[in-house]
């Protein structure tokens, strides 16, 4: 059974998951944005938090949405403003999930990620979701996924 984790990552906690998913032999994919934002810690959560608000979904860099052959797809996205991060919005925009397990791993460093979860509930009802945080800052959180 192949599994594959597509992703975001802006602070480095999906860069944590995907560490620890390849050691679990998935195969991973990061996702870029052609959407920048600062460097600014601050800046790029006020972005990234109207972004999520609105429901943007830019443009990704060299997407390979593929998922053929794949049984189960796990999908990593940042929680911004409680809501999925915009580059996450563009992963599902390229992807057909019918007849997939689906599994969302979301990681935050406050808050619950409730409309995050309304979203993920409605468009994906048959899909489990696993919320960790900062798992970057605190390693034992990983451990929800196994």
């Amino acid at each position: 059974m192949k599994k594959l984790f597509i992703y975001y990552s802006l602070s480095g906690n999906g860069d944590a998951v995907a560490k620890y998913l390849e050691e679990k032999d998935y195969e991973v994919r990061k996702v870029e944005s052609k959407l920048k934002l600062s460097k600014n810690l601050f800046l790029s959560m006020m972005k990234g938090g109207f972004l999520a608000f609105v429901g943007a979904k830019p443009k990704l860099i060299g997407f390979d949405c593929d998922i053929e052959g794949y049984d189960d797809i796990y999908i990593g996205s940042p929680i911004w403003n409680g809501r999925l991060a915009a580059p996450a919005n563009s992963i599902l925009r390229e992807l057909d999930l019918a007849r997939k397990n689906v599994t969302f791993i979301l990681y935050s460093g406050s808050g619950s990620g409730a409309k995050a979860l309304k979203k993920i509930n409605k468009n994906y009802p048959n899909s489990k979701v696993i919320f960790l945080k900062e798992p970057k800052k605190y390693p034992d959180e990983l451990q929800k996924l196994e």
